[in-house]
């Protein structure tokens, strides 16, 4: 038990990666969107249901273990701990204009992606104060919110340029 929850607080092993592992974990869940989308196409409310899913278990593991993370790591939100980041990065793609074809549809990931890290490492109010909230809440809180803020940037952004260019 302590290996799986291990894995799924470093969403992955991805917060064991070198430089930046928050990046790495929203890297992670773009993949997986993107292999998603691979699968069954563009259709947004199968992409939308796997994204909450990833939102429900990333935060229902964030509140969880919060208190096991901060002993286990020595903080309260460690860097190696990027379950977080896969739940608000999974908000910045839910129901993303996805365009027609391959080339929109990295588009789309793309801008969702540098949206979230934008929000998420610069932590406008109220993302800074969420995590002041205590334990897992206030680590996965703030994602949350830039998750929020990135999906709307995302979608002004795509729509102004799908229509722009339709």
């Amino acid at each position: 038990m302590k290996f799986l929850r291990k894995l799924l607080v470093t969403g992955l092993g991805t917060g064991y990666l070198p430089i930046a592992p928050g990046t790495w974990g929203s890297a992670a869940t773009c993949c997986l969107f993107a292999l998603v989308l691979w699968r069954v196409g563009p259709n947004s409310w199968i992409l939308a249901g796997v994204m909450t899913g990833v939102v429900i278990v990333g935060c229902a593991g964030c509140v969880a273990w919060g208190s096991w993370m901060r002993q286990a790591f020595g903080r309260k939100d460690p860097s190696q701990c990027t379950l977080d980041e896969w739940a608000g990065q999974a908000i910045a793609l839910i129901h993303v204009p996805l365009g027609a074809g391959w080339g929109w549809h990295g588009l789309a990931i793309g801008v969702a992606f540098l949206a979230f890290r934008l929000f998420d490492i610069t932590k406008p109010p109220p993302a800074r104060q969420a995590e002041a909230f205590p334990d897992g809440l206030g680590v996965v809180a703030d994602d949350l919110i830039a998750g929020v803020y990135a999906n709307i940037v995302a979608q002004l952004i795509l729509r102004f340029t799908l229509n722009l260019l339709a």
